[in-house]
């Protein structure tokens, strides 16, 4: 992995590894199958690390042309996209997800790719919400999601979101920092 003190303040136009990356990917090895698809991928550094350390079949995605380039350059089949738009109904038996989740004031926005890998709107939830809307339909009948939560973006109001939508909700991973708490859910 990059060594994360090195890529801290580093401008770049792709987001790279840091804890929360590493955090996905743990969870990730540990209870990613069969067709996985890795939503905002960034530099893909999380998709690799299932890719190489598990049986799944990894298919990355980003809107940021950048980021999918990287991820190519890592060797992984990428998809520019928006969340989950263009995949079939059924199609993945999991979905990880670190989205961009820091609450931003729309007046400090700076409108760059590293802004939309790292803001999550005022509630810091502007990207995850209409995923959790909206993956349900791309995953296989068993089929689970691996998502990233800080609790800058309100942790209960995510499970409430993801248990509207259906799911069973289970915390599989947690790291406190001192400014946040980030929690892996398992979402089935």
């Amino acid at each position: 992995m990059t060594d994360l003190a090195d890529r801290r303040g580093v401008e770049t136009a792709v987001y790279q590894p840091a804890e929360d990356s590493r955090l996905l990917a743990d969870a990730a090895v540990e209870h990613a199958r069969g067709l996985t698809l890795e939503v905002g991928t960034g530099s893909g550094w999380v998709a690799e690390q299932v890719a190489t350390e598990t049986d799944a079949r990894v298919v990355a995605s980003d809107v940021n042309p950048h980021a999918c380039r990287e991820a190519r350059d890592r060797g992984l089949d990428v998809v520019r996209t928006d969340l989950v738009a263009p995949f079939r109904d059924d199609a993945f038996d999991t979905v990880c997800f670190n989205p961009p989740y820091l609450p931003t004031d729309p007046e400090n926005e700076w409108g760059d790719w590293m802004e939309r890998a790292l803001s999550g709107g005022e509630s810091g939830r502007a990207v995850l919400d209409p995923f959790l809307d909206s993956v349900g339909r791309v995953l296989a009948p068993d089929g689970r999601v691996l998502v990233l939560v800080s609790s800058l973006t309100g942790f209960d109001e995510v499970v409430e979101r993801a248990e509207s939508e259906g799911f069973a909700v289970e915390e599989v991973r947690q790291e406190s920092y001192p400014f946040e708490t980030l929690s892996i859910l398992l979402l089935e």
